[in-house]
């Protein structure tokens, strides 16, 4: 299964997996080119590769949901790449955990109870075997429940170091992180967000998400009908997805107000 992430200017992550032996491989599609690169590889059971700064991640999740609101941040984005990008010392671990587990919690869906079933009345005593009725439906394994999310919400201290090959694409890697830095610092000063800055930067500063409701307001009345932007900013609140689009409209460095909440 290939599950490929557009980015910005043609580049875009690639995501393979081998449904048969679990095998995953994350490659990096430059502009003009129909294969990826490898940026890392991992079997079941191994360490997985750190083949992403955690910073580079966050970073190319933004951008894909603000030009792909079918996929929010955090979210899938953060879901599958996350354990190819282990925590370092550079980075917050606590604040690391709580965007994995947003991002986990987003794929949940409700899942109704299975309908009892079996025989309508007792079966004689030749047929009472389990073999001869239908078992109990039981809950699908594929359902992430709470031991599943906090499994998975916990990040990878364990780093398989890649990115010191000399095969890595490192110039295609630095090229696309440049390049979404400035896709995401270009959008506060889109002549329909300018206007809201001021308040995003006091939102930012303060720390006080009591007042999103009023950026939200601004927004919509300015004719914004971006749906990533409107929708981290909309009730019920989602705190993290909250925070990086203030910060994103406040021009704030990544984390400054997201700190403050986990």
């Amino acid at each position: 299964m290939r599950v490929s992430f557009p980015i910005t200017d043609g580049y875009g992550l690639v995501l393979d997996i081998d449904l048969t032996t679990g095998e995953q491989a994350l490659g990096l599609r430059e502009p003009a080119t129909s294969e990826p690169v490898q940026l890392g590889w991992v079997a079941p059971g191994h360490v997985f590769p750190a083949a992403l700064h955690w910073h580079e991640l966050e970073l190319f999740a933004k951008v894909i949901a603000l030009d792909d609101p079918t996929v929010p941040h955090p979210g899938l984005v953060v879901a599958l790449l996350g354990p190819f990008a282990p925590v370092s010392g550079e980075d917050d671990e606590s604040t690391v955990a709580a965007v994995r587990e947003a991002a986990y919690r987003s794929l949940r869906r409700a899942v109704p109870p299975p309908e009892p079933s079996g025989p309508e009345q007792a079966p004689l005593p030749l047929f009472a075997a389990e073999n001869w009725w239908p078992r109990q439906p039981e809950p699908s394994p594929q359902v992430l429940d709470e031991a599943a999310v906090a499994a998975y919400s916990a990040p990878a201290t364990a780093r398989l170091e890649v990115r010191t090959g000399k095969r890595f694409p490192h110039e295609g890697l630095t090229d696309l992180v440049r390049r979404a830095a400035r896709r995401l610092a270009e959008l506060p000063d889109e002549q329909l967000y300018d206007r809201v800055r001021p308040l995003a930067r006091h939102i930012a500063d303060t720390g006080d998400l009591g007042t999103v409701n009023a950026l939200l307001g601004v927004l919509t009345e300015a004719g914004c009908d971006h749906p990533t932007v409107l929708d981290a900013l909309s009730e019920p609140l989602v705190p993290i997805e909250a925070c990086w689009m203030v910060e994103t409209l406040a021009g704030a460095a990544p984390g400054t107000l997201l700190r403050r909440h986990v």
